[in-house]
């Protein structure tokens, strides 16, 4: 069986992510994204794709194995990319009324409008979500994190530009 940590800080209490009601008490039972120290990786593959190295869900990152997620939860100070660029979308929760829902529902939003891009090249929808430029742009800058502690905004600069006027950003 799967399991992913209710809270983060509490590993005792887990959930089984193929239960999909399971799933939405994971949802309500989540911390507002404020409240979450430090992001604590498990070990999950039926929400991760294979293409997916991480993927941030309520405050909790999902890697592929469980090496994996003892590496992710051991790099605090030198933090690699990978778990860089997921703690950047945490503060892009936080910068959305600190609300995991705004979030969630800003991301599938800015996912569909950009879907259209898809026939330009594969997986547009997902790179150039503003979430995401911001995410790519900032994974190896080291410092990015200390500056942004009230919630990373470089996205809404992206979201004002339309799909296709970022498709052309991400061109250069």
């Amino acid at each position: 069986m799967l399991f992913v940590p209710l809270h983060p800080t509490n590993p005792n209490d887990t959930v089984n992510m193929k239960n999909p009601f399971k799933i939405l008490w994971l949802m309500l039972k989540a911390k507002r994204p404020s409240r979450i120290g430090e992001m604590k990786a498990t070990t999950e593959t039926f929400w991760l794709g294979r293409s997916y190295y991480a993927m941030m869900f309520f405050g909790t990152m999902l890697v592929h194995t469980k090496e994996e997620a003892d590496k992710m939860d051991a790099t605090t100070s030198d933090m690699d990319s990978a778990k860089r660029h997921e703690t950047i979308h945490l503060r892009q929760a936080q910068s959305t009324h600190d609300s995991w829902l705004c979030y969630y529902v800003l991301y599938i939003w800015y996912y569909v409008r950009a879907l259209p891009q898809n026939r330009h090249f594969r997986n547009a929808a997902y790179y150039l979500n503003p979430f995401e430029m911001e995410a790519y742009e900032h994974m190896y800058d080291t410092d990015y994190l200390a500056k942004c502690t009230n919630g990373a905004n470089g996205w809404r600069v992206y979201a004002k530009m339309k799909p296709s006027e970022r498709r052309e950003l991400s061109k250069s």
